[in-house]
């Protein structure tokens, strides 16, 4: 069977920073996030074929990204951290406004449990419906909405003691 190599391309070209995003947004890590595209990639081009005649690829591709994700936690080397300190970096003018929500967001994310983490991004973040994201994780709805509901409700408890913008504004001066 031939593969229809500008069908694929146009796709990826056409999805890729989406999928760099989520999968970021799944591991907190860039080159880790590159790596789990690429993967992912190289699986859909595998099967692209049939992806194409289906009426969702897309939900075949996150599917796949998601299993990649949790695939490359299992590996031994996922979990030893190899820097003591991270490298300097500049900081390009304007670039800081939101960068502690987000870095607050991103650092309470990486300490939910792989499922309740994979829920709030293709919940919230791939703006999926409970019965696509239960379709996507193999499971039931009623689980999607209770891991939803605790993976909430523990990023709203661990946000308790951390000050909103108006705190901080108020007082600063």
């Amino acid at each position: 069977m031939r593969v229809d190599v500008d069908g694929y391309r146009d796709y990826v070209g056409a999805r890729l920073e989406p999928l760099r995003r989520t999968a970021y947004l799944l591991c907190g890590d860039w080159h880790t996030a590159d790596d789990l595209v690429s993967m992912a990639l190289v699986k859909l081009l595998r099967h692209w074929p049939r992806v194409s005649a289906m009426d969702s690829p897309d939900a075949y591709v996150r599917r796949t990204l998601l299993r990649v994700w949790l695939d490359e936690r299992r590996r031994p080397w996922r979990r030893e951290a190899a820097w003591a300190e991270v490298p300097d970096r500049a900081i390009p003018a304007g670039a800081t406004e939101g960068a502690a929500d987000r870095l607050t967001i991103l650092a309470l994310l990486a300490e939910l449990p792989p499922r309740r983490r994979a829920v709030l991004v293709l919940r919230y973040f791939c703006d999926l419906s409970v019965e696509e994201t239960a379709r996507e994780l193999g499971c039931t709805a009623g689980t999607v909405k209770s891991q939803s509901a605790r993976a909430i409700e523990a990023l709203r408890g661990r946000l308790v003691g951390v000050p909103t913008r108006f705190e901080e504004a108020s007082t600063d001066g």
